[in-house]
């Protein structure tokens, strides 16, 4: 894949977020289904795949993985030799603070992702940076009032306030407050695609009938020729 958009756009950077597989702190509302190890290797699992659709999509030099938990976990070590990935550290704070501090860590156009949104596929990544060449704002709406990925390009440091500064995370308000603030600073966002996450047991069960089988990191996985 690896198409570019516009040169007037420039090379588009992608963040994920990801925590650290640790039991009991990862994913724990599969924990009554899976156990917190299970929902452990679950969580490894779905962020092995965000970084490899995020790879499939985009150059591995635009893509940065940053950490939270612990920052020196096997996981993301093997992801950074295996795919050529940057890792970071997610800074303190609520999931503003987070965003904000990523997203202005790129000079150019930039979005940013979780790592439990596996409904993102590479197509839906370059559609996303392809529209960051029209619009200074793009957004994946989630099934759930959130969004699974975002993306700016030029904004002001008022324009980056209003859509990261007292949001109310991890509630279904997310999108509908993102979109009024959008409207009250009069900006345009594009909304390619709606997507899902991964947070309930019924969620796993429908990553699981998508994914039957653990995504591998070697390099055919990452060949042109991959899909699933």
């Amino acid at each position: 894949m690896h198409n570019n958009p516009s040169a007037e756009c420039g090379p588009v950077a992608l963040h994920l977020l990801a925590k650290a597989p640790v039991p009991g702190r990862a994913k724990t509302r599969l924990m009554p289904r899976l156990g917190a190890h299970g929902a452990a290797s679950a969580h490894a699992e779905m962020v092995r795949r965000c970084v490899a659709h995020a790879c499939r999509a985009l150059p591995a030099a635009q893509v940065t993985l940053w950490t939270a938990l612990d920052h020196g976990h096997p996981l993301f070590a093997e992801l950074k030799q295996r795919l050529g990935i940057h890792l970071a550290a997610q800074p303190e704070g609520h999931l503003g603070v987070r965003i904000r501090h990523a997203l202005a860590g790129s000079a150019g156009p930039s979005m940013i992702m979780g790592s439990d949104c596996p409904s993102i596929t590479p197509e839906l990544i370059q559609a996303c940076a392809d529209s960051l060449a029209t619009h200074p704002v793009v957004i994946l709406p989630a099934e759930d009032g959130g969004y699974g990925l975002i993306g700016t390009r030029g904004l002001t440091p008022a324009d980056a306030r209003a859509l990261f500064h007292d949001i109310p995370w991890g509630g279904d308000e997310v999108l509908a407050v993102t979109r009024a603030r959008l409207a009250a600073r009069g900006l345009e966002a594009a909304f390619p695609a709606t997507v899902w996450d991964v947070d309930r047991p019924e969620d796993w069960q429908r990553y699981r009938r998508l994914y039957p089988r653990a995504p591998s990191l070697a390099s055919p996985f990452l060949s042109p020729g991959w899909s699933r």
